[in-house]
């Protein structure tokens, strides 16, 4: 398989970047030709950026996630804008609402996700959206907010069917990761089945999520990517080659900068 496009990892997490060579070696093995190499937060918006400007086909994003809003102060607001504005930065993110692990009180979460969305239509750039246990929360804001013109994707995503279609409607994208392949994710393969082919994306969340076959026993690498893309395949009852190349030209019209010379 080629023309994979990992649209969600970490390769700034110190599980990944103290081998980001092998990692990247193992990726392109398989067949990935390119990663979006995501921040959450100051520090590893930095690196984000730093290891887009080292690799040929490595883009970044940065933005403060809600396990960390507590830390968005007016300084850390305008590093983020900075940074946004730096070469191969393609998306703001990721950003949004944790009510599972609530590590930053939920009103704070609110408040930083609210002025993130700000930036990022100041910007005019896609947003990446983290929503766990809070996706009623998180469509209030963007439909009280209203939706960057830009669009985003929903990351990871782990909602029904029905609100993947009202996000599709708002000009939103949906990763799918991982969970795609778990035995017990039988609604978010119906959501894949259910979602139009133009609004798709693939992930790994790595080194978070590991897919089947390696769940619980290896730690996930942008190279597992493929994984999702054959487990979509299987639903959609197509072949993965076929999914590699819609989910990269779903990147390429959502994330516009890749086009950008560098």
């Amino acid at each position: 398989m080629q023309g994979l496009f990992d649209t969600h990892v970490h390769l700034n997490d110190q599980s990944l970047i103290q081998d980001i060579d092998g990692v990247i070696a193992r990726a392109e093995a398989e067949g990935v030709a390119r990663m979006l190499c995501v921040g959450w937060d100051i520090d590893s918006s930095r690196r984000a950026v730093e290891i887009a400007s080292r690799y040929r086909n490595i883009w970044a994003s940065v933005g403060v996630h809600p396990h960390d809003a507590k830390s968005l102060d007016a300084d850390s607001m305008a590093e983020i804008k900075d940074l946004a504005g730096k070469p191969k930065v393609v998306a703001l993110g990721e950003i949004g609402l944790d009510f599972y692990r609530d590590l930053s009180p939920r009103p704070v979460q609110e408040s930083a996700f609210r002025k993130q969305l700000a930036i990022a239509k100041e910007l005019d750039l896609p947003v990446i959206i983290h929503d766990r246990d809070a996706g009623a929360d998180i469509m209030r804001i963007i439909l009280d907010e209203g939706p960057p013109a830009a669009g985003g994707v929903m990351h990871c995503f782990s909602e029904d069917a029905d609100y993947a279609l009202q996000a599709v409607e708002l000009g939103f994208y949906i990763g799918i990761a991982g969970p795609v392949t778990f035995n017990k994710s039988d609604a978010l393969r119906e959501v894949v089945r259910k979602v139009p082919e133009d609004r798709l994306l693939i992930e790994t969340d790595a080194p978070y999520l590991t897919p089947e076959p390696f769940r619980g026993r290896k730690p996930n690498e942008p190279s597992f990517v493929r994984f999702v893309a054959e487990k979509i395949a299987e639903v959609r009852k197509t072949d993965a080659e076929t999914i590699a190349k819609i989910t990269d030209a779903n990147a390429e019209r959502l994330f516009k900068r890749l086009r950008n010379k560098v």
